[in-house]
């Protein structure tokens, strides 16, 4: 990952429901992100499990803030609160 990559990673399963949640907040939020895709075997996404500490997607980093979370409603909610109209852009 380079300075020029956009601030917030996500970590994702084509066709998963719950990451498309998370997909659907970043683009109304109108923020830039990084999708990786990830191996839809739980027990192969050791990419997922070095960055986040769980191998459960959807999982993101957010480098503007420093977090690193996993849950789509946690996600959401976060992003919300940090990235709306009453968080701090």
């Amino acid at each position: 990952m380079n300075e020029s990559d956009p601030p917030i990673t996500i970590y994702r399963l084509q066709a998963c429901p719950f990451c498309e949640r998370v997909v659907r907040t970043l683009t109304e939020l109108d923020l830039d992100y990084r999708s990786r895709y990830v191996e839809p075997m739980h027990s192969a996404r050791n990419a997922v499990k070095r960055v986040c500490g769980v191998r459960t997607v959807p999982a993101i980093v957010d480098r503007n803030t420093g977090l690193t979370m996993a849950e789509s409603e946690n996600i959401v909610e976060y992003l919300e609160r940090t990235y709306g109209e009453s968080g701090g852009t």
